[in-house]
């Protein structure tokens, strides 16, 4: 099974309902805080569920919803295959897209389930399809110095306060059987230091390189935001 082979299929990443809604949510309103203008065009990738696209929708010109596992695609195009603004695409579809046709391109929570060369060729790919003066955010990036232990004890407060502890609590248990630990344990997760991504980020022909306020509710990750040279 590879990362893409787990998101393909089910899975308990998220404890409960309510988790869920919670999470994509926050996401949704953390994006938006990016969005530069009200007409922009917008490439979420790596985007998940993105049970908030909608809102996300509603606060640019054009949305693309780049997933690269096949069942969440069409789950996506089903919740939001009506709406004229939203396109749901997959990675060789944006590899496909004109040049320089993107506003702002936001990677949330995704570069962790990718290689630093796989990495490397995604920076060069959402450059060439940026504007020039466009803007890339990468969100949710895991520091080396970040253990499960810090991710678990952040669930458990996000648990806390968006009322389903109880569920975190249970889902934490049931994570250590899952296949998530078991990939986790075989292939591990990328993770960089805030110095390593700025320079990957630079090496791929972005400036302005700055450390906004991570996505989501982990504070301990990191989040980064770099625009293509005028």
């Amino acid at each position: 099974m590879s990362w893409r082979d787990f998101w393909n299929g089910e899975h308990a990443i998220y404890v409960s309902p309510r988790h869920k809604t919670l999470h994509y949510r926050q996401i949704a309103s953390d994006l938006i805080a990016h969005i530069p203008f009200p007409e922009a065009t917008v490439l979420d990738h790596g985007c998940g569920e993105a049970l908030d696209a909608a809102r996300v929708a509603a606060a640019c010109g054009r949305l693309y919803l780049c997933e690269a596992a096949p069942n969440v695609r069409e789950k996506l195009r089903g919740q939001f295959g009506r709406l004229d603004s939203v396109a749901v695409v997959s990675p060789e579809e944006v590899a496909a897209l004109p040049e320089a046709a993107l506003d702002i391109v936001v990677a949330n929570s995704l570069i962790q389930y990718l290689s630093r060369d796989e990495l490397k060729e995604l920076l060069a790919t959402w450059r060439a399809k940026l504007r020039p003066g466009g803007a890339l955010v990468l969100a949710d990036v895991i520091p080396p110095d970040v253990s499960p232990l810090t991710d678990a004890a952040q669930l458990l407060a996000f648990g806390w306060r968006g009322g389903f502890l109880l569920a975190a609590l249970a889902g934490l248990a049931r994570t250590a059987f899952s296949d998530y630990r078991k990939l986790r344990a075989q292939y591990g997760l990328s993770t960089y230091t805030p110095e390593a991504i700025a320079d990957l980020i630079r090496e791929a022909g972005f400036s302005d390189v700055q450390q906004p306020l991570n996505f989501g509710h982990n504070p301990h990750r990191m989040t980064f935001k770099a625009s293509k040279p005028v």
